[in-house]
C-alpha cells in the first residue's frame, strides 16, 4: 500500500515545471550580456601596464564614455554636461546617500578637457568615487 502511495505522489504532469525552468534559463541568456553591450566598443582604451586591475563590480557604477571627439556618452547615448550632471544627482540620490562610483573610459585620443568636463560633472553631483578604465595588454 505505501508503495503504490510513493508512485501516485511521484508520478505528476512536469510540463509545468519544465516550461518554467526552461523561461529561467531564456531569461538569464538574454540578460547576461547587457552590461557589456551598455560599452562603446568603438572606443580605444589606453594601456597602462602597471595599472591595478579591480575585480569588484558595484551595481551602483555609471559608466560614463567619451570618444575621441569629446562626446560624452552613457550606454551609447549621447548627453551634454548639464544632463550628465543631472543624471548623477538622480543616482547619488537613488543610492540614499552611499557612494556612488562613475568609471570614466576616454578614447586614447580624448583631450583632457572632455573628461575634465565629467569630472566636474561628477563634483557638481557630489561624488567623488571616480575610476579610470584602461587596458593591461592588447587582446588578439
Amino acid at each position: 500500500m505505501r508503495k503504490q502511495r510513493e508512485e501516485e505522489y511521484l508520478s505528476g504532469n512536469l510540463t509545468a515545471m519544465i516550461d518554467v525552468v526552461f523561461q529561467l534559463i531564456i531569461f538569464f541568456v538574454a540578460t547576461v550580456n547587457m552590461q557589456d553591450k551598455a560599452y562603446d566598443d568603438r572606443i580605444t582604451l589606453a594601456m597602462a601596464p602597471n595599472g591595478k586591475v579591480d575585480d569588484k563590480k558595484d551595481p551602483r557604477q555609471v559608466a560614463v564614455d567619451i570618444d575621441s571627439k569629446g562626446t560624452i556618452m552613457i550606454c551609447k547615448t549621447p548627453l551634454s554636461s548639464g544632463l550628465l550632471t543631472t543624471i548623477l544627482k538622480k543616482a547619488r540620490a537613488d543610492s540614499r546617500g552611499y557612494d556612488v562610483p562613475v568609471l570614466i573610459r576616454a578614447d586614447t585620443l580624448t583631450k583632457h578637457e572632455a573628461v575634465k568636463k565629467v569630472m566636474d560633472a561628477c563634483t557638481a553631483a557630489g561624488i567623488w568615487k571616480i575610476k579610470f578604465t584602461a587596458l593591461k595588454e592588447r587582446s588578439g
